[in-house]
């Protein structure tokens, strides 16, 4: 095998096999109670979704015929009947006869040992290197789901292997104020064809306008957030749509979700650990409803995605689209708080090295930012092979944009579009601001 092939079969091999042991690390102290957890609308049974991993790698990496069309399975029969997440209801999800913890974890080996050895066999074909990235992906994204299931049910923090708090060693902490100001003009938004994957709701870079607008160059904080909820923000009618009044309404919280008030000031749970809050680090569990109720407040509005993306990629004195908010070198612990390094958010001011070209901070990594926008599809969109991905979710979900500390780094750029509905404050999200 030629040496440049050889390197690339082995970051293939290589990221399935950190991706499995980030999965086995983040299930590996829970007891088999917890491996099931109470039935809720905004998570799965980790049991489930252990073995719904091994069913997306083992239907696209070795079943797949056609993009339609399937094998069934040759190491599980009843491969599609537990884990085809579109079949399959959620609300079943803890009632199936599903696999032990050892029996998926059996079914997770086998799954990812044959795709090795069909990657090693056939070489880094562009189908063998597109599916292996797609399973290795999918499973870092429910590597993410996994670890705010935890905060939503109050376990222990994950015992991540990565977890290394040294990188904000002699670095900034602390608030960053202002707006940085962005000059607009014509833009292409979303990604280059050039690019090795990316997923089909980023496709393909388009021409917009976008009018000069100032943006802030970190994301709200706590302390700031704060000042919303101590001056009655979320008992002012005036600052929530007719939507956002529904869902306060229903939801009957006076502030962010995992929040608290003591005699002595406002605490936040992480995990299962409740403690002051942190003044300046990003305001996180918060929906776009809160989002927008507080930009109502401050006088300021959330960012386009079209200003988003512009803020992280524009700028550069070439004249190019940067692929990173830092440029064009992928991210490394000094740009950005990802990976799960530091087992939550940093304060805002931290990071520098990943400031973008027009002084954003943090818009990769440490929290997920809400965008104004409707989650839709760019002109011309065509569904990739896995056809579920993106398209059932166009128009009742909004964008999200950035990564969040418990991201996996290898998946991000600046065309990335995640998506949820206006509701969920379960994830790790947070957001910035815009001027009137």
């Amino acid at each position: 095998m030629r040496e440049e092939t050889r390197e690339r079969v082995d970051g293939l091999v290589e990221m399935l096999v950190d991706c499995r042991r980030r999965t086995l690390e983040l299930v590996s102290d829970l007891s088999d109670e917890q491996m099931l957890g109470p039935q809720l609308r905004i998570v799965n049974p980790p049991l489930w979704e252990i073995g719904h991993l091994a069913w997306f790698q083992e239907r696209w990496n070795l079943r797949r015929i056609t993009d339609e069309r399937f094998e069934p399975s040759k190491i599980l029969p009843q491969a599609d009947e537990l884990y085809d997440s579109m079949e399959v209801a959620h609300d079943t999800r803890w009632d199936l006869p599903l696999l032990s913890r050892g029996e998926n974890l059996l079914y997770m080996r086998r799954v990812l040992d044959e795709t090795l050895r069909k990657i090693e066999a056939g070489g880094p074909t562009p189908q063998n290197a597109y599916f292996a990235r797609l399973a290795a992906f999918h499973e870092d994204m429910h590597g993410e789901a996994f670890t705010y299931t935890r905060q939503t049910h109050a376990l222990p923090a994950p015992p991540i292997s990565g977890y290394d708090p040294s990188v904000l060693d002699d670095g900034p902490a602390g608030p960053l104020a202002g707006d940085a100001e962005v000059p607009g003009g014509e833009f292409v938004l979303g990604a280059d064809r050039n690019l090795p994957f990316v997923f089909d709701n980023e496709k393909w870079g388009h021409p917009v306008e976008v009018a000069p607008f100032r943006i802030s160059r970190a994301p709200v904080t706590n302390e700031e957030f704060a000042a919303f909820v101590e001056d009655g923000g979320y008992g002012d009618g005036e600052l929530w749509s007719e939507a956002g009044r529904r869902w306060r309404d229903e939801a009957g919280d006076v502030f962010p979700v995992y929040w608290s008030r003591k005699p002595e000031g406002l605490y936040a749970r992480s995990f299962d650990t409740t403690e002051a809050l942190s003044p300046h680090a990003p305001v996180i569990h918060v929906n776009w409803y809160e989002a927008e109720a507080y930009c109502r407040w401050a006088g300021r509005r959330l960012p386009t995605e079209a200003e988003w993306e512009m803020a992280a990629s524009g700028g550069d004195p070439a004249g190019r689209k940067r692929l990173y908010p830092w440029g064009d070198e992928p991210p490394g612990p000094r740009h950005a708080n990802l990976d799960g390094r530091l087992l939550g958010p940093a304060n805002v001011a931290a990071f520098p090295e990943g400031d973008s070209a027009f002084g954003c901070r943090q818009m990769i990594g440490n929290v997920w930012e809400w965008c104004a926008d409707d989650f839709g599809p760019y002109p011309g969109f065509v569904p990739d092979p896995y056809a579920d991905y993106s398209e059932p979710w166009f128009g009742d979900h909004k964008v999200l944009r950035g990564g969040s500390w418990a991201t996996r780094g290898r998946m991000l750029r600046n065309t990335w579009r995640n998506f949820a509905t206006p509701d969920r404050r379960d994830i790790f999200a947070g957001f910035r601001t815009c001027a009137l």
